[in-house]
């Protein structure tokens, strides 16, 4: 199987109103500007999009409405994993039914697991549908890894077509790649390491700081070798607080959604949010310099 995407791929953020529910204009407006300005693919209720406090008919009718709007033109990746398998799996059957183009599964959390739990539990939820999907390994949330050797028994599984790498580890990286077909995609989760991702061989990134900034982020992808010091001193700034806490900061500044979030997460504090646009409009001035 080819690549499922290349280039940018946008973890997106779920626009809240002042009620807070989910803004499902805002969320519209959102995917057009996404789709018009080179994305190549949108991820759905992952962790930038607050999953954790969407109910299901909510992240079903925001699936829903993605795959609308995105009319075949980007790929669009249903964030369906947990850390109960039954549920992953009535996720997935979910997912497909409304028409996404792959699934991104992420190891289980909090309860975990052990490296024979983990091909079990992705071997049983794939095993519900047809569709191609993307682990994602992201031990700073789950508190596990996926281990060299088990990603190179997963790469062999029909389905299972890319990770998600949020490890940050690019010796993991490089050995990584040696060990799977050269068909396995790889996709940073980390913005600030995208251009050393590429040179290696990586083949896009799955990111959050790309909802406001998405040709930027392709403009790395295709030019590699390029220098974009200023771009990534912007990431760095987004680090101020937890994800997606910033970048929906900054995206209430652009005109883009409400500043609006779900307990337990809270807007960011005023002098944070000041410095944050403060970073952003000295990456906007450089950029039209």
């Amino acid at each position: 199987m080819s690549h499922l995407f290349t280039g940018t791929g946008v973890a997106l953020f779920t626009p809240f109103n002042d009620w807070g529910q989910v803004d499902y204009t805002s969320l519209s407006q959102l995917v057009n500007f996404l789709i018009q300005n080179q994305s190549q693919a949108l991820i759905v209720n992952g962790t930038t999009g607050e999953s954790s406090t969407l109910t299901k008919d909510e992240k079903e009718k925001i699936l829903k409405t993605v795959v609308d709007l995105a009319d075949s033109k980007v790929k669009v990746i249903a964030n369906v994993g947990t850390n109960n398998t039954a549920q992953s799996i009535e996720n997935a059957k979910a997912a497909q039914a409304l028409g996404a183009d792959g699934l991104l599964l992420i190891t289980p959390y909090y309860n975990k697991t052990n490296q024979r739990g983990l091909i079990k539990h992705y071997e049983s939820i794939l095993g519900e549908v047809d569709l191609p999907a993307i682990l994602y390994d992201v031990p700073g949330r789950t508190g596990m890894r996926i281990e060299l050797a088990t990603l190179e028994e997963l790469s062999h599984h029909p389905q299972i077509i890319g990770l998600k790498d949020a490890t940050g580890d690019l010796d993991f990286f490089k050995q990584a790649k040696e060990r799977v077909q050269d068909t396995f995609s790889f996709y940073s989760g980390n913005d600030g390491n995208i251009q050393s991702y590429y040179q290696l061989g990586g083949h896009g990134v799955i990111s959050v700081l790309a909802n406001v900034l998405p040709s930027d982020f392709q403009q790395v992808y295709d030019q590699p070798e390029g220098n974009y010091q200023a771009l990534f001193d912007l990431v760095e700034a987004l680090n101020v607080d937890v994800n997606p806490i910033p970048i929906k900061a900054l995206a209430h500044h652009l005109n883009l959604a409400q500043n609006k979030l779900r307990l337990p997460l809270v807007e960011l504090g005023p002098k944070e949010e000041i410095e944050l646009i403060k970073a952003y409009q000295r990456y906007h001035e450089g950029v039209q310099s």
